[in-house]
């Protein structure tokens, strides 16, 4: 097996224990906990791959999350499907949040089997939003959005021949879902699994844990390695996702033992949830001191995003490292550390709150 790639973002996270160095080879699994494997398909990105989760039910299995909508990853479920699954049929598809990697082939599966997908509500509804080029995915609304916040224009108008990026990795979303919602149990092979929703990557993201096993299947909330992407969107361009991600982590924190074994969607597989949580609790922290202190001067978005990514970006990052820059700073605002003066020319620049 290869080793674990490292992704830009990635730091070590101290305090966490790796009971498994390697991921599964594609097409196969691992046994992580009593009725629970480990797969994993690829993604066409820099952060290359995501975990999926596959789960001992009465009759056959139920898969958490599904990977992205295109040929490879559906090669890698025929595998499964004709090797490890076969005789045993997915008998519910189960998702956290809609964004492409997780339910890219949840409608495909749950048509090829004939069962339901659950998912939370605002998931299902976003994806729907998004597949039809609605919300942040019109291509208009989003250019407006780059320019209000300083991207110069030549940058901006390069995203506008993306078309709906997002149809291309989700084929088709269900029509029809049953609704997770925070603090339903989900019974599963007769173990109970509580639902948490949580908020700030994604609008109404499910986490869930099963005590019986100590299992935490955290999708992208809290990840060993790197943070989950907090942005600012165009559809909605005052929101303050980011103190909603860190009430979600303090929720998390008080709900959840410190010893359980936590199953992220990247990465590897960990102990050690507290450490983690206040570790990205300290990582957005840090993050909001950078944003203060370049806040001395009047600074848009745009001009903040060397300030907190020191690294080149390319189109596809561009667009998360702007949403991340708002997010930071409308968690400012919010606590009475910034203001915003919107300039002549349109655009949004914010200062630090004098004392």
């Amino acid at each position: 097996m290869k080793p674990e790639p490292e992704h830009p973002l990635a730091a070590p996270a101290p305090g966490l224990t790796h009971p498994w160095p390697e991921p599964p080879e594609g097409g196969t699994s691992i046994l992580v906990a009593p009725g629970i494997r480990w797969i994993r398909m690829p993604l066409p990105f820099q952060l290359n791959h995501i975990n999926l989760w596959l789960l001992d039910d009465e009759a056959g299995v139920t898969v958490v999350d599904t990977g992205i909508g295109l040929p490879p990853t559906r090669e890698l479920w025929e595998q499964l499907f004709a090797g490890e699954l076969a005789g045993r049929p997915l008998v519910r598809v189960l998702v956290t949040h809609f964004h492409p990697d997780h339910i890219g082939n949840a409608d495909w599966l749950a048509q090829r089997f004939g069962v339901e997908l659950w998912c939370p509500q605002a998931e299902w509804l976003m994806a729907h939003l998004a597949w039809q080029g609605m919300g942040g995915n019109d291509s208009e609304k989003r250019l407006n959005h780059y320019r209000r916040h300083g991207v110069p224009a030549a940058q901006a108008e390069a995203f506008r021949g993306l078309g709906n990026h997002y149809r291309k990795l989700v084929p088709s979303v269900a029509p029809s879902f049953r609704a997770v919602r925070e603090g339903d149990v989900v019974t599963i092979g007769g173990r109970r699994w509580h639902a948490f929703t949580v908020m700030g990557h994604a609008p109404e993201h499910a986490c869930l844990y099963c005590a019986e096993t100590g299992v935490l299947i955290a999708g992208d909330q809290i990840l060993p390695k790197i943070s989950p992407n907090i942005s600012v969107q165009a559809h909605e361009p005052d929101g303050d996702p980011l103190a909603r991600y860190l009430a979600s982590l303090k929720k998390l924190r008080a709900a959840l033992p410190p010893d359980i074994l936590v199953l992220p969607s990247h990465n590897l597989p960990f102990r050690g949830v507290h450490v983690r949580i206040d570790e990205l609790a300290a990582h957005h922290h840090a993050r909001c001191a950078e944003v203060i202190a370049a806040c001395e001067r009047l600074h848009s978005a745009a001009e903040l995003m060397p300030v907190l990514f020191k690294r080149v970006l390319d189109r596809h990052q561009t667009g998360f490292a702007l949403g991340e820059a708002l997010a930071h700073v409308h968690y400012l605002i919010g606590e009475g550390e910034l203001d915003r003066a919107t300039g002549d020319d349109g655009v949004d620049r914010f200062l630090r709150k004098a004392a």
